[in-house]
């Protein structure tokens, strides 16, 4: 289908002018052509959108999601059939995508076929990187094992168990996990807040075992890792074994950003999830055991961030929605500006480092021509409150590949 996207201001968040009264033509999903100069001839187009004077910005990205899941409440997983997590996960999906994110990266509890179902337009959802499972030591941040000895992780053969130990261990479920549909190997490399027997400091695997990881991974079609990492420990080894993003990185020193610049290590703060669990901890709605381990983590997250941030570590954006509520994923932006970033650094985070970080940054995360027609139109100008964002009556329209997903504008 070929569209017309008239009388639009263009937000390029790595420049500093916007693009006033442009207009952008799609062609079977992809842009085609930026400017002034576009033909406005209603004959050439078989949509024409009026963006009356509103704000255009490239769809947002969120780098670390998990869609099928809906909080960690023990009771839920023991009693809810699998099949009631599959219908939720396409309700989250609905969701995240209404909220202005055209593409995610899912770190873990999603299968194959959920992917397959938005890629064949079954269910609205945003384009998906999926992990499947991720891998964790016995006992460790996603051995879902409770004192009472159930396992939490559902019976199903498209879910790989995510527990592996030892170098032979981990590249069989490397292996394992690639072959149920992984774009990306997601580890735990140190403990968690919502762990159950483990502290967010502890050393989950050793150097020669995530090195095993990522050699694997790299072997099965240059797969990426990204390993969940609090605590110090767990970010040398990560570093050490060469994977391609941190989760977390609360326990981050000028050293280890000056390392990533280096290798060219993603950070993902994930400041959404910290700051929720701060506050659910504060409140003692988070298990008891689970509460110093939530303030301990916020304590230190912030300030151990802003040194990766004034160091130039690469910073994309990722939530952790699903250990928090879903749909709430631009107020992430909110959370950067407030660490230290201005309106655009936030925003170049958002989409286009969120690109680079799953190595789409030639199809995905800015307006330019060649690229996916992935675009939110916006009432209100980011640049001058990015929590505006926020608002849904203020994202007036949602095109994903150049497919209208919301218009509450015309």
């Amino acid at each position: 289908m070929k569209t017309l996207i008239k009388n639009i201001n263009i937000i390029d968040p790595k420049k500093e002018e916007i693009d006033v009264n442009s207009s952008i033509a799609v062609d079977n999903g992809q842009i085609k052509d930026i400017g002034k100069n576009i033909s406005q001839n209603k004959s050439n187009y078989e949509n024409i959108v009026d963006g009356e004077d509103n704000y255009i910005l490239s769809g947002f990205i969120d780098s670390h999601v998990h869609l099928m899941a809906r909080g960690f409440v023990n009771s839920d997983y023991m009693s809810d059939p699998l099949s009631y997590y599959f219908y939720k996960g396409a309700e989250n999906c609905r969701k995240t995508l209404e909220c202005g994110i055209t593409t995610a990266r899912d770190c873990g509890l999603l299968d194959y076929g959920v992917k397959l179902s938005a890629n064949k337009g079954l269910i609205y959802s945003p384009k998906l990187q999926i992990s499947i499972m991720p891998i964790s030591i016995t006992g460790g941040h996603f051995d879902i094992t409770l004192k009472s000895g159930y396992d939490m992780i559902p019976q199903y053969p498209g879910f790989p168990h995510p527990v592996a130990n030892g170098v032979e261990g981990v590249i069989r479920k490397t292996r394992e996990i690639v072959r149920s549909g992984a774009d990306f190997v997601k580890v735990m490399a140190s403990g968690g807040v919502i762990s159950e027997s483990d502290s967010p400091q502890d050393i989950q695997y050793n150097k020669k075992e995530l090195k095993g990881i990522v050699d694997e991974a790299n072997r099965l079609g240059k797969k990426k890792v990204a390993t969940h990492c609090h605590g110090l420990g767990g970010l040398e080894l990560s570093l050490k074994a060469g994977v391609h993003s941190i989760e977390h990185g609360t326990s981050i020193t000028k050293n280890l950003a000056q390392e990533m610049i280096k290798k060219g290590t993603f950070l993902i703060p994930t400041f959404s999830v910290i700051q929720w669990q701060r506050k659910q901890a504060k409140k003692k709605v988070l298990p008891e055991d689970k509460i110093p381990k939530a303030l301990e983590v916020s304590k230190i997250h912030k300030e151990n961030i802003e040194i990766a941030y004034n160091e130039g570590v690469k910073i994309a954006m990722g939530t952790d929605s699903g250990v928090h509520e879903h749909g709430q994923n631009l107020k992430e932006l909110e959370h950067l500006v407030n660490m230290g970033m201005d309106e655009r650094e936030a925003l170049i985070a958002g989409t286009l480092t969120s690109a680079e970080c799953l190595g789409l940054e030639d199809k995905i995360g800015s307006i330019e021509t060649g690229k996916s027609a992935d675009f939110i139109i916006t009432k209100k100008n980011p640049l001058e409150n990015i929590k505006s964002l926020q608002d849904k009556n203020n994202l007036k329209i949602i095109i994903q590949d150049g497919n209208i997903i919301k218009n509450i504008l015309n």
